[in-house]
C-alpha cells in the first residue's frame, strides 16, 4: 500500500524541511518488486478539502509522483481525512480479496502513514510499516520549538512498532519476501 506518494509534498515551501530524503527510491524499489512478484498493489491518495493546498484535486500538485502512478489493474483509494480506512471501501475490499497482511510505505508518517497503519492494526490486519520508504516534515510544537523531521519520523515509527506494526526497511521487506 502507497501511501499518498503526490507531487504536491515537493512543495517544501508549503511543508516545510523533511527527513528521508531516499524514501522515494526506496519506495520505488518497493513497488517494483511487488508488481514483479504479482502482488496486489493498492494506492492511496489524499484530496485535501482545502483549495490553498498542493493535494486539492484538479491541480497538478494532486497526481501521483511519476514512479508512484497506478497501473490499470491496482487500486486506488481516495480520502480527504488522514486514514485510508475512513470513508472508502478499503477495508471491505481487503476482506472480500482475503487479504490479511499489508505492507505500507508513504508520506507522511506522522500523518496518513500513522493514522492509516493505526487503523490496519486495530482492524486486525497483520502491517509492515516500511520505514525507509516513509518520510515526514519539522513540526512547531505549540510552545514555538521547531521538533525536526527526523525526531517526529523517529518517535512516530517507535509509537507504531510493535502494538501496530512490524516496522522494517525496504531491504528486509524484499529479502523476507523473495
Amino acid at each position: 500500500m502507497l501511501i499518498d506518494w503526490q507531487t504536491g509534498f515537493r512543495d517544501l515551501d508549503y511543508w516545510g524541511p523533511r527527513n528521508n530524503p531516499v524514501a522515494e527510491s526506496n519506495a520505488e524499489k518497493l513497488l517494483s518488486f511487488w508488481r514483479q512478484q504479482g502482488g496486489r498493489i493498492i494506492h492511496v491518495r489524499h484530496d485535501s478539502t482545502t483549495p490553498a493546498s498542493p493535494l486539492f484535486p484538479g491541480k497538478d500538485s494532486h497526481a501521483f509522483e511519476a514512479f508512484a502512478t497506478p497501473q490499470a489493474d491496482e487500486a486506488v483509494y481516495g480520502k480527504n481525512v488522514n486514514s485510508a480506512f475512513i470513508a472508502t471501501t478499503l477495508e471491505d475490499d481487503l476482506r472480500a480479496a482475503g487479504h490479511t497482511r499489508l505492507v505500507m510505505s508513504g508520506i507522511s508518517t506522522d500523518h496518513c502513514v500513522n493514522t492509516t497503519t493505526r487503523m490496519a492494526g486495530n482492524l486486525g490486519f497483520d502491517v509492515t510499516l516500511v520505514a525507509d520508504a516513509c518520510f515526514c516534515f519539522d513540526r512547531i510544537h505549540p510552545d514555538g520549538r521547531i521538533i525536526p523531521a527526523q525526531m517526529v519520523h523517529d518517535v512516530h515509527l517507535a509509537a507504531l512498532s510493535g502494538e501496530f506494526a512490524k516496522i522494517a526497511s525496504t531491504d528486509a521487506v524484499i529479502k523476507q519476501h523473495s
